[in-house]
């Protein structure tokens, strides 16, 4: 999920495991805990000189168990070294920093894997990126609330039985939340099951997902033969089927996409991808379909698309310039989240 996210759950880690005994330092160790997986958008970028090796280097081995077991004894062993002299000698031991920084670590990339985007929580045995597509990358329900009750106990003194109730607080509420969309994520995908169903759609397989900050409007889609079928529904829709169905195609013919740098991607969207051909150049746009169209009445509104270009024999990502989004198309998302 998107940094705060991870900053809040890991300063609550960090609250759990020794905020009885430095109080809100806990917090700030934590957080850095849980911010430490994602430092690999920063050192994929410093190692690969591609954009897409880099891209499929983010939640990659710093996201998975192995990295989650084995770091927090080399960070622990750095920050106890660092803290523990003077007159906070003895406050704390090694092994207090060694779980602080596993749980801080460890719950980053087991609440990566409820978003659409993919987490490859057993690498480097396997590239299988685990994706329960419950939860938005950023879903303001879970985090502030979380946030909010962080906040409140780092005003009461760090034995303060309050500050624990705030802590449980925060705790229960996010995990209560996180809940709900796994119930969201059963229903909707019977809803979409059927939609496709009663359109006689002849599909091979169908994804559905949270569209941007909510778990209220989902998207589904479903790919066939020739082309995919998506449509959008809310949770107040009056009728428990899709009101739309659109068709995207799939424009597989515009490259070879046997080739390694296309497969990598392939692999990062699950294989719910379209082409489509950039003006006046032999650039190629890859629209990466896991995500919804902002405009849920265009199917040339989806935000997540890489403009791809070919550097001798192999294929890279030009740096984005296209335009904001417009606001009608934010109008059209949010009329489509109210039912209108």
């Amino acid at each position: 999920m998107d940094s705060l996210t991870q900053i809040v759950l890991g300063a609550a880690c960090g609250e759990i495991t020794l905020g009885k005994k430095i109080g809100n330092k806990a917090m700030l160790f934590g957080a850095i805990g849980g911010t430490i997986p994602d430092l690999d958008v920063f050192i994929g970028g410093l190692i690969y000189g591609n954009k897409i090796d880099a891209m499929a280097f983010h939640r990659g081995s710093m996201h998975s168990f192995l990295f989650a077991f084995l770091a927090p004894f080399v960070f622990g062993w750095i920050t106890h070294k660092l803290y523990d002299f003077g007159k906070r000698k003895g406050t704390t031991n090694y092994k207090n920093w060694i779980w602080l920084y596993f749980l801080a670590i460890f719950t980053h990339p087991i609440l990566d894997s409820f978003t659409p985007y993919g987490t490859q929580l057993f690498s480097p045995f396997t590239d299988y990126r685990t994706a329960f597509n419950t939860i938005s990358v950023v879903d303001p329900f879970y985090t502030l609330p979380f946030l909010l009750c962080l906040i409140i106990a780092m005003f009461f003194n760090r034995k303060n039985t309050r500050r624990t109730w705030w802590l449980k607080a925060g705790i229960v509420s996010s995990s209560l939340y996180l809940l709900f969309t796994v119930g969201n994520k059963i229903y909707v995908d019977s809803i979409f099951k059927k939609s496709f169903d009663n359109a006689n759609i002849n599909y091979s397989r169908f994804s559905a997902q949270p569209t941007f900050l909510n778990n209220i409007l989902w998207y589904g889609i479903a790919e066939t033969a020739t082309n995919y079928k998506v449509g959008f529904y809310s949770l107040f829709d009056s009728k428990s089927e899709l009101d739309t169905i659109l068709t995207i195609p799939k424009n597989r013919t515009l490259l070879d996409i046997h080739h390694p740098d296309i497969k990598t991607l392939r692999w990062f969207s699950n294989g719910y991808y379209n082409l489509e051909a950039v003006d006046s150049s032999n650039n190629v746009l890859y629209i990466d379909l896991r995500y919804p169209m902002l405009n849920p009445k265009d199917i040339n509104t989806s935000l997540f698309r890489f403009e791809l270009k070919k550097d001798n024999n192999r294929w890279d990502m030009v740096p984005f310039k296209g335009g904001r989004p417009t606001k009608e198309h934010f109008k059209e998302f949010t009329n489509r989240l109210y039912s209108k």
